[in-house]
């Protein structure tokens, strides 16, 4: 709407440059408008980066090209495939895990399978070497300090030679961390912009496809998962995985055990998260999840392990599927 003011017409400005919020609406089967179902702190818009306020970070991030990259690829698959919208966000996660994640983990599996083979002559050079040390600290009379700490210059001298000898540095092990992580957020925030409403596309809401585009139990996928179906099953899914890795590690370290418990702790976090969030995020989740799961499973088969040319370890079973339910059975079943 157009208004006069000093003999020229003016364009009111848009409400989020005026500083006011307007919740975001959705239709309702009957062609009724109602408000969104989220907490206020959900369905909160993407304003100006630069108000100073406490949202400010978010909503830069909300705003990134990382996050706008994301948006693209779902909107791509909705329009290429035409299906509907919880079938493009599983069909996304299994691509995107498919195609990205999947050797990237199978490279961090080569590169700690060599770093493993590397253990026994690691350990001899760390026996010669202290004979080395003591004779040598006898001889200058060295005091017990200088002579611990000789020793381990010397021994991160030769392992970080062995490391790059075999081009196996253990930190190459942690880039699929670097790369799932980001997308993990990058792909929920996205997913978060489309279930409040941020983001259009060519004229329609994303939302209003969103709000009619679920299955089952979740037809609204902008709306929250009153039965917790979905945050229980992300939660049982990711401990699932935790337990598969600590039940696969034999003689863990205490600051793997401390790990191990901060994950589980973090699984079970997830679920009263997992219950505040659209449930388009928390499908996202879901599937995500489960395809790690699947991968985790996967990266065990002796045959894709080949298939991969990870090298063989000592800990590596020809029957690992069958070693992992005896010992799950002997953790969680035979005790009770």
């Amino acid at each position: 709407m157009l208004c006069r003011l000093g003999g020229r017409w003016l364009r009111p400005l848009p409400a989020l440059q005026l500083g006011v919020r307007v919740p975001p609406l959705a239709p309702t089967s009957t062609g009724a408008i109602k408000h969104s179902a989220l907490p206020a702190w959900a369905v909160a818009s993407v304003s100006a980066v630069g108000s100073g306020g406490p949202g400010s970070w978010y909503e830069a991030l909300a705003a990134s090209a990382p996050v706008q990259g994301a948006e693209e690829v779902l909107l791509g698959v909705h329009t290429a495939t035409g299906l509907p919208w919880w079938a493009c966000i599983g069909l996304t996660t299994v691509a995107l895990r498919g195609a990205v994640t999947l050797p990237l983990a199978a490279y961090q599996h080569y590169i700690l399978a060599k770093v493993e083979n590397l253990q026994p002559e690691i350990k001899n050079i760390a026996r010669h070497l202290n004979q080395e040390i003591a004779i040598r600290a006898n001889q200058l009379k060295w005091s017990k300090r200088a002579a611990r700490l000789t020793y381990l210059k010397n021994m991160r001298r030769l392992v970080s030679e062995l490391y790059v000898r075999d081009n196996c540095h253990p930190f190459k092990a942690t880039v699929l961390v670097w790369i799932q992580f980001p997308m993990w957020i990058f792909m929920s925030i996205a997913l978060r912009n489309f279930s409040t409403g941020a983001t259009h596309s060519e004229g329609f809401s994303v939302q209003e496809q969103l709000a009619n585009d679920g299955i089952l139990w979740f037809r609204d996928l902008t709306a929250l998962d009153s039965t917790w179906i979905l945050p229980i099953s992300v939660g049982v899914i990711n401990l699932l995985i935790v337990e598969i890795f600590a039940l696969q590690k034999t003689g863990m370290s205490r600051f793997q055990t401390y790990i191990t418990y901060f994950v589980r702790a973090v699984s079970v976090l997830m679920i009263p998260v997992a219950a505040t969030v659209p449930s388009s995020i928390v499908l996202y989740w879901l599937c995500s999840s489960f395809m790690g799961l699947s991968q985790n499973l996967l990266l065990r088969s002796p045959r894709f392990r080949r298939l991969c040319r990870i090298p063989l370890t000592k800990s590596d079973s020809d029957t690992p599927y069958k070693d992992l339910f005896a010992a799950f059975y002997a953790k969680f079943i035979s005790r009770t």
